[in-house]
């Protein structure tokens, strides 16, 4: 699940073109909304386009739960490691 964190962070990284931003700033249990990394909703579609496109997985911007899914690293690992067994 390491890997993954990781993979997950150089994607937000590298998706969202965060310059200033490193692996090691992103902490795995922090908000990535907000308070914590700042992302906002226009992030969140591109974020969702890369995983799309990287994992194969779509997040349904509909779906109730995707907020959750997008709360921080840890979850959104979670949420693809599912999807992926499913």
């Amino acid at each position: 699940m390491e890997q993954l964190h990781t993979e997950l962070k150089k994607l937000i990284i590298n998706s969202l073109n965060l310059e200033d931003i490193t692996v090691d700033d992103i902490g795995t249990n922090d908000p990535l909304f907000n308070d914590g990394l700042g992302l906002d909703s226009i992030d969140a579609l591109e974020l969702g386009l890369a995983i799309k496109k990287r994992y194969g997985i779509a997040i349904n911007a509909d779906d109730n739960d995707a907020r959750q899914h997008f709360a921080s690293v840890a979850t959104l690992a979670e949420f693809i490691s599912a999807a992926k067994v499913a």
